[in-house]
């Protein structure tokens, strides 16, 4: 006599290769994220527009330099902002790099008399840190490449 195999999960379990919802907290940090390199890339375009009229600089290719990098560090948010939303874990890193750069920035701005433009960095930076170390975030945000999630 056969029996029918017996089915040990209950309700609540969760299949090793699925997915867990995506907490808000993730959406929050990838858009602060994704806003940052929105900014990266106003400050770009606005930084091109002074070396393409004529500004005075020390440097040409100096300029030229600082352009490219504004333009990588934006291409680089934006990615780090996408697979962070994606749910992989290395962007966690890079996130965390880029808010201790924003807050680097930030207080001083805001201590140089620069309230508004030091409110704006340092306000969503402090939030990204405090939503980086979320356990749901943490437990999200788990997956390696085309491994299942590590947690």
């Amino acid at each position: 006599m056969s029996r029918a195999p017996e089915n040990h999960a209950g309700p609540d379990s969760v299949s090793p290769g699925a997915r867990a919802a995506r907490p808000p907290a993730v959406t929050v940090l990838s858009l602060i994220v994704a806003v940052e390199a929105t900014a990266l890339l106003v400050a770009a375009g606005w930084y091109a527009i002074q070396l393409v009229t004529g500004a005075p600089v020390l440097s040409f290719w100096g300029a030229v330099f600082t352009l490219a990098l504004l333009l990588s560090f934006a291409a680089w948010l934006y990615a780090v902002g996408y697979f962070l939303f994606r749910g992989f874990r290395w962007p966690r890193a890079g996130a965390l790099v880029a808010q201790l750069f924003v807050l680097t920035i930030g207080f001083p701005t805001l201590s140089g008399g620069y309230i508004a433009a030091g409110t704006a960095m340092v306000i969503p930076a402090v939030t990204a840190v405090v939503l980086l170390f979320n356990k749901r975030v943490i437990s999200f945000a788990s997956r390696a490449g085309g491994a299942p999630p590590a947690l």
